[in-house]
């Protein structure tokens, strides 16, 4: 593959990643067992990372072998954007718990937007235990797409809708899919209605509009764009998803 053609599908790859990972809202499979992670997990979902952050380490001071608070300080940082650090705390609980597959769902996010071979054989790992586990399979699916295999991350996104039908991350995923390996009419039904809800959220808007500059309406897809970010930002995240609409080609 001549050079030029490599710089343009990593670039394309990371656009992409940015997009699936913003799709990839499910929760990981975490059993809150000290007190006080409940409350962790009510700040993740609330989106307020930083509050999970503290409550889980607060946790840690009263017990630093608690698998489960590790995995709570991970996923906090991870979703802070702190992805050294997560990394670091998912390996400290897999020494405690070998077998946390929330642990090893955590890992494999880490792994996904730089390394999406190593981040697919992690979730491989755990479907070998929970074959039918969405939010693995969503993962999974993710990772496919990223290493170029959308036949097997739709195959994937679509086994999770099964296990779980109402699991909106892995119906946006899909569409995304549909759109990156050239089925843009599909990708466009499927997530037209969703981008249309009006409790969707945004970064489903902005998905939708991922999925019109890969079928190649860039116009259409601004104009959603510049109501999902600062107006100064939409030509770059337009030019980024055409440049991975041309190297997916």
């Amino acid at each position: 593959m001549h050079r030029s053609t490599r710089l343009a599908r990593a670039q394309a790859l990371l656009a992409f990643a940015a997009l699936a990972l913003a799709a990839c809202a499910a929760t990981s499979p975490i059993v809150a067992r000290q007190p006080g992670l409940a409350v962790a997990d009510a700040a993740l979902a609330g989106g307020d990372p930083a509050m999970a952050l503290r409550v889980a380490r607060g946790v840690l001071r009263m017990h630093p072998h608690s698998a489960s608070a590790l995995v709570h300080e991970g996923d906090a940082l991870y979703a802070l954007g702190r992805l050294a650090d997560a990394r670091n705390a998912y390996r400290a609980a897999l020494a405690v718990a070998p077998g946390s597959v929330a642990a090893r769902i955590g890992s494999g996010r880490c792994d996904l937007a730089s390394d999406a071979t190593a981040a697919a054989a992690r979730f491989a790992a755990v479907l070998r235990m929970r074959p039918h586990d969405a939010v693995v399979l969503n993962d999974f699916g993710i990772a496919r797409d990223l290493q170029g295999r959308h036949a097997a991350a739709q195959a994937a996104y679509r086994a999770a809708l099964a296990a779980r039908p109402d699991m909106a991350a892995a119906e946006v995923n899909l569409g995304l899919s549909l759109a990156l390996s050239g089925d843009s009419r599909k990708a466009i039904a499927l997530l037209r209605p969703l981008a249309a809800d009006p409790s969707a959220l945004p970064r489903v808007r902005a998905d939708f509009a991922a999925a019109l500059v890969l079928a190649g309406h860039p116009h259409a897809a601004a104009r959603i764009l510049r109501t999902q970010m600062p107006l100064r930002t939409v030509p770059a995240a337009v030019a980024g998803l055409q440049a991975l609409r041309t190297a997916s080609r």
